[in-house]
């Protein structure tokens, strides 16, 4: 084996997906499989598909990702004890999903085994033995999860090991270390990592830490230090209670700093993208300082520190930005603030340089709009549209001259009906309609393509893929801002729009006028 490439196992779908506030739709989860295998991640743990109907139909649809680089894992327990494998439905379920890799968790700490499920320590490696050989004769690749075994090895080391050579004996393709309840330390991660990894030479080793002592990543790299080839976590580290070991950390930890393979080297520079589209996905806050991908991983706020950046860049960072995609930011900086977004107003227009006065206008309106709430990262299309405003490159492609959202309650039959009516004028006509839909939302929606549909027929293949809402101000309760954040697509394209106000009506209205704004602007400035 190659102890020099290190295989890449996410979670997010699955382990992912237990932590607080995170509900994935199906929709979702193929959006985070596809972002995951294009940044060329190996494996990616999908769920169960045995455990409801949503993670059956996402397995179904699966199929027509034709992904490149990564291998879907479908993760399920043990057989049961008390019955053959063949009986489990549990089991059976993964081959319903037709992955060809599987994850099958189970007990190596003796206490679980006798005072969780109630099985003999015999029952349990049975147990063990039985489910990876029953995927293994089915040509499937397996991964063992041996469950808490940095607590079971501590408790006792002959019966974890145990554990591990029942999944040996069937054929495993890689033992995975679980610290399931987050606790262990760096060095008592090496040295059983170490035992482990001479114990089974043949075998690769994984490891699959938790954040409960925040030593999820630290653990991470260290059980690769002792000999472990493949590392479980989430992208950006969610997960059940202080979340999970935090890929986006570990994999430029090992391969910018240690020399090791996680991804293709090209990929490097998209890290921090994904991981802001995979928590917009979430409806997430990426934070601010994680580490590589977050906003604040490169800022400079101190005059000394400014200084001694602009004169040696390493001085004050442990690596260049740009190498995971990310920049520089000076905060409080006209200089920093001038160089942060010309490439983006340069899109717009190639002549502007950094000491262009239009160049400091758009960083005044932007300071502005980011004072109201506004945030655009992952909004791209809606900074364009304020980049072109400051520069006069702007020319609107409507107006709403007036709008009305009316939702009713039918008590008896509990029937829910809201409508919109919308007057739009274009070129100095107008066109007023109405539509109902399930909502104030999407009936405001539905009216106002409708109408200016008249105008622009190209809209009837425009549709909306994401919609999400942020409260900003939570201490203001029901008066609170919030951020909505819109994903649209022509069927070719996809692009997202940003609105803010403290009317969560005329949030989403600012952000779909954005959103079938540049889509107008963008088919007349490219119209072959």
């Amino acid at each position: 084996m190659n102890r020099n490439k290190i295989k890449i196992f996410d979670s997010t779908l699955r382990d992912g997906s237990q932590g607080e506030g995170i509900s994935f739709s199906v929709e979702d989860k193929l959006k985070i499989v596809k972002a995951l295998d294009d940044l060329g991640i190996n494996y990616i743990e999908a769920g169960n598909p045995g455990s409801n109907s949503k993670d059956l139909e996402f397995f179904e649809r699966l199929s027509s990702l034709n992904l490149k680089n990564s291998k879907v894992v479908a993760f399920g327990s043990t057989r049961r004890k008390g019955i053959t494998v063949e009986e489990d439905t549990n089991v059976n379920a993964l081959l319903l999903a037709n992955t060809s890799s599987v994850a099958i968790f189970g007990k190596s700490w003796d206490f679980h085994v006798t005072d969780i499920i109630r099985a003999t320590l015999d029952e349990n490696l049975v147990m063990i033995e039985d489910t990876i050989k029953f995927f293994k004769d089915k040509g499937k690749e397996v991964t063992f999860d041996a469950e808490h075994f940095f607590d079971g090895y501590k408790s006792n080391p002959e019966y974890a090991l145990s554990a591990l050579n029942s999944a040996v004996k069937a054929g495993v393709d890689y033992l995975a270390l679980c610290d399931t309840n987050g606790g262990t330390f760096p060095d008592e991660v090496y040295e059983i990592t170490k035992k482990v990894c001479e114990a089974f030479p043949n075998v690769e080793i994984g490891i699959h830490a938790h954040n409960d002592s925040s030593m999820g990543v630290a653990n991470s790299i260290m059980a690769v230090k002792a000999g472990a080839t493949q590392v479980q976590g989430t992208f950006t580290g969610f997960g059940e209670r202080c979340g999970n070991a935090n890929l986006s950390a570990i994999i430029p930890n090992l391969q910018l700093k240690k020399g090791y393979q996680c991804i293709p080297e090209s990929q490097m520079i998209n890290l921090t993208s994904t991981a802001r589209y995979i928590s917009e996905i979430s409806n997430l806050s990426l934070s601010n300082n994680l580490p590589y991908v977050g906003s604040s991983a490169f800022a400079h706020k101190g005059g000394m520190h400014i200084d001694g950046v602009n004169k040696a860049s390493h001085s004050f960072e442990h690596i260049n930005p740009e190498l995971v995609g990310n920049r520089r930011r000076f905060l409080m900086s006209e200089v920093s603030g001038r160089s942060s977004i010309l490439n983006s107003i340069q899109k717009v227009n190639k002549n502007i340089t950094k000491d262009s006065p239009e160049a400091q206008k758009v960083i005044d309106e932007l300071k502005r709009l980011e004072h109201l709430g506004y945030q655009y990262e992952g909004a791209e299309s809606s900074f364009e549209l304020v980049v072109r405003k400051v520069l006069g490159m702007y020319t609107p492609t409507f107006k709403i001259d007036e709008f009305k959202t009316i939702g009713e309650h039918s008590i008896i039959g509990n029937k829910k009906n809201t409508s919109s009516i919308i007057k739009v004028s274009v070129d100095g006509k107008t066109e007023m309609t109405a539509e109902q839909g399930n909502g104030p939302v999407n009936a405001l929606d539905k009216a106002l393509r409708k109408a200016l549909e008249v105008f622009y027929p190209e809209l009837k293949n425009v549709y909306l893929t994401d919609y999400k809402v942020r409260v900003l101000d939570t201490e203001n309760t029901t008066s609170a801002k919030v951020r909505v954040f819109m994903e649209s697509t022509d069927g070719k394209r996809t692009w997202s729009t940003v609105g803010v106000s403290s009317d969560i009506i005329e949030a989403s209205l600012i952000a779909l006028k954005d959103s079938i704004e540049y889509k107008l602007i963008f088919d007349k400035e490219n119209v072959k």
